[in-house]
């Protein structure tokens, strides 16, 4: 008799599980097998690398920001279980809520586009399950293969925390960098209004970038206009009922509270503004997901920024359980 075919070879994962530091962010399940997410209700997700500028720049400091976000989980929350100030109990207020860690999207040397390929897939899969993505950057280039994964939760308000525009075409040749995902999240259809708050100082934007994001109709709010009118004014302007995704640069952050950052800059928004915009953008309508990005670890003093940040998606976190996110049918 002839021999049997051989199996078919399995597709290669998308993630892997961290390979150093705490095994998973804030004491979540571990699950690689994003086939297998069943009835979870939050995901997070490490995508360490987006596309550099330059060879250098493939592995960048901020590649290293999942790892420290997972070391930091302790610095973050001491237990789960415990009462939290920010919330007004304990993070999963004591409800059912499944929460896992998917590991990280891995690079592939003889491929440098891979990964953004792979992130995208991650993500969808997240989205099927009905989990709700929260991803651990990277360098801010690492939200357009997650919002290109979102296309069909449109259509979606993106709300961008940075001190920078983030609207170039290309640096170097490069359309996918860490310059330009407003700009490549403005071209996608299922992409609606703009809301970027917390710009100050310079960065990339040249006077053609402010212009073609106000073509666009983006709504540019500087860090100064927080601190006059506060941020319940930038709320206020965001149309209630809608579907949201957060994108937090933590260079937007004043560095008192996030000094680990490649662009370190004073005038940043404070820990309570941001915190008043995730809770006030929980209230008004769905958040769907989120990003925190550009650590540089290296950089990081006393573990400050990443705590900063974790705190953030703690906030996400309690404010969407307290709101009932994961009691009604997932969307």
């Amino acid at each position: 008799m002839p021999n049997p075919p051989p199996p078919a070879p399995r597709p290669a994962a998308l993630t892997a599980a961290p390979a150093t530091g705490h095994p998973t962010f804030l004491y979540s399940e571990l699950v690689t097998e994003l086939d297998a997410l069943g009835a979870a209700d939050i995901a997070f997700l490490g995508i360490p690398h987006g596309a550099g500028y330059s060879f250098r720049e493939i592995v960048n400091d901020q590649s290293n920001m999942p790892a420290a976000m997972r070391r930091a989980s302790d610095r973050i929350i001491r237990a789960p279980g415990r009462y939290d100030f920010d919330l007004g109990g304990p993070m999963y207020d004591n409800r059912p809520i499944r929460v896992v860690d998917c590991g990280d999207v891995a690079g592939e040397l003889g491929d440098l586009g891979a990964h953004l390929r792979k992130a995208e897939a991650a993500v969808r899969r997240i989205r099927a399950a009905g989990a709700m993505p929260i991803v651990l950057g990277g360098d801010h280039g690492i939200p357009i293969p997650v919002l290109r994964a979102l296309d069909k939760d449109g259509p979606i308000t993106l709300v961008h925390v940075d001190q920078h525009l983030d609207w170039r075409d290309e640096v170097n040749g490069v359309t996918q960098g860490l310059s330009s995902p407003i700009r490549r999240a403005s071209e996608m259809a299922h992409i609606g209004e703009i809301f970027q708050i917390g710009l100050h100082a310079t960065g990339s934007a040249r006077p053609e970038e402010v212009e073609a994001a106000l073509a666009y109709g983006a709504h540019l709010f500087s860090a100064y206009d927080v601190h006059e009118h506060g941020m319940q004014k930038v709320l206020d302007r965001i149309p209630a009922g809608g579907r949201y995704y957060l994108t937090i640069d933590l260079d937007g952050i004043d560095p008192a509270i996030a000094p680990g950052v490649a662009a370190p800059c004073p005038g940043g928004l404070t820990f309570m503004q941001v915190r008043t915009l995730i809770h006030g953008l929980v209230a008004k309508g769905r958040v769907i997901g989120m990003d925190v990005v550009e650590i540089t670890p290296q950089s990081d003093v006393n573990q400050v920024t990443c705590i900063t940040a974790g705190r953030f998606i703690v906030n996400l976190i309690g404010a969407a359980v307290r709101a009932g996110y994961f009691d009604k049918a997932r969307g």
